[in-house]
């Protein structure tokens, strides 16, 4: 477990599906820190990539186009799960980080980042709702990884 005040080395984002916050929280922090921490992101079911998440990230430069969801189990079943930091952004994905963390040492944090699915209305407004979950995140990411 990462002691107070430590750099975190390796962070796991976990949402839902892995296709909306988990990806857009895993491409943002391997756009800022992508050098000096490892980075994952995972699903508790797996999902499919939401175009609107691949939009908000290329308004500021960073791809996601290629990202695969991908679930816990196959997470672990590929790379294992040895991280320092796992941080999870809906109810369900903390649960099973919390479930996880009885076998693994690693340090969960809970980020309630709202789901930008339930925004309705224009493309434009919908847009808005992932480009203030990216935001959000992105804020998040900096001042939790940050040296």
């Amino acid at each position: 477990m990462a002691a107070p005040g430590k750099r975190v080395q390796s962070v796991l984002f976990v949402c839902g599906y892995n296709s909306i916050r988990s990806p857009m929280a895993e491409a943002l922090a391997r756009h800022y820190f992508g050098k000096s921490t490892y980075v994952q992101s995972a699903g508790v079911r797996k999902g499919e990539t939401d175009p609107f998440m691949v939009s908000a990230l290329d308004e500021i430069g960073i791809s996601a186009a290629k990202h695969k969801p991908r679930t816990l189990v196959e997470l672990e079943e590929w790379e294992g799960l040895n991280f320092d930091l796992i941080v999870s952004l809906s109810p369900e994905a903390h649960h099973a980080a919390l479930e996880l963390t009885r076998t693994l040492a690693a340090e969960v944090e809970y980020w309630p980042t709202p789901d930008p699915t339930v925004v309705q209305g224009t493309r434009e407004q919908m847009l808005d709702a992932y480009r203030d979950v990216r935001d959000g995140l992105a804020y998040r990411i900096r001042v939790k990884l940050k040296d």
